[in-house]
């Protein structure tokens, strides 16, 4: 069996991603092994003229869209893997960085905590110790998923609320 080919399906009917180890379990390759196959399929959809990547977050590995065709299409599956409110929580701390956990939990709820410690786990905010709170930011990992700079999402949050 074709381990890469077999990696790639994985990475396809997954609906999150999928961690060297995690992978390894379920399919018995040495995480190193994997590791090898994973720069293999990153190099070739790098170099063909696919409409995806291979990208490692913070969670695993998974299949994304090249930033040049979201746009186009965005609409058939717009950010799937984050929940409303983890979305509006995304929202708040992308126009109000750097924003307080708590102040973000007064407007949601308690809810909240979760949401952004899903955030955090995705890589998309990063937090650090402010007094008896967090202090919350995007990160890197938030213009690499949304193609665009956290100044035109802004922008576009901006818009959406007038």
């Amino acid at each position: 069996m074709n381990k890469k080919a077999l990696i790639e399906a994985a990475l396809f009917v997954s609906d999150k991603p999928l961690s060297l180890e995690r992978i390894s379990k379920i399919f018995g390759i040495s995480p190193e092994e994997i590791r090898n196959l994973m720069k293999e399929i990153e190099k070739e959809l790098a170099r063909s003229d696919r409409g995806i990547e291979l990208v490692e977050t913070p969670e695993g590995f998974e299949f994304r869209v090249k930033p040049e065709y979201r746009d186009k299409v965005s609409r058939l599956a717009p950010l799937a893997d984050l929940s409303n409110g983890m979305l509006r929580s995304l929202a708040i701390i992308a126009v109000k960085q750097p924003i307080k956990q708590s102040t973000i939990v007064q407007i949601q709820g308690n809810k909240a905590y979760g949401y952004i410690k899903l955030l955090e786990e995705k890589g998309l905010v990063k937090s650090e110790k402010f007094g008896r709170t967090k202090l919350l930011r995007t990160t890197s990992e938030f213009e690499r998923y949304f193609g665009k700079s956290v100044e035109e999402v802004k922008k576009m949050i901006e818009e959406k609320v007038k």
